[in-house]
């Protein structure tokens, strides 16, 4: 799968977050290693510590479901085109928990033509 209908994908996922108190919605999209895309969005909670980002709800739902080989993954962010979104501290560490450092990639988009991506390593060096 190319990276723009990748993001794409989190484009749509970004529209299901539940964002009442930071209004910055998230939507990631997960490629297995077999084609098999998991989706996530943000979903925020009064308390702040049970949130939930994008990206961990994605990972949660491909583990959940017996999935353990991942490629990419597409991060969006925000309301405007204008807006990169990284991933957080603690989702770094899940796609460590999971991914190989050199091969797994973290596409940051704005829109399916304006992306940047990284491998793990560049965006955690030194990994737990």
């Amino acid at each position: 799968m190319d990276y723009g209908k990748l993001i794409e994908k989190a484009l749509e996922a970004r529209e299901y977050s539940y964002s009442p108190y930071s209004h910055f919605k998230v939507g990631a999209a997960l490629l297995c290693e077999d084609g098999k895309v998991y989706t996530g969005c943000n979903i925020e909670n009064r308390a702040y510590g049970p949130t939930n980002c994008a990206e961990r709800t994605a990972f949660f739902k491909a583990v959940s479901e017996g999935k353990r080989d991942f490629t990419a993954i597409a991060i969006v962010g925000g309301e405007e085109e204008t807006v990169w979104c990284y991933p957080c501290g603690v989702c770094r560490q899940v796609m460590a928990e999971f991914c190989d450092e050199e091969s797994f990639k973290i596409i940051c988009g704005k829109t399916a033509d304006e992306y940047r991506v990284f491998s793990l390593k560049e965006l955690l060096p030194e990994m737990f």
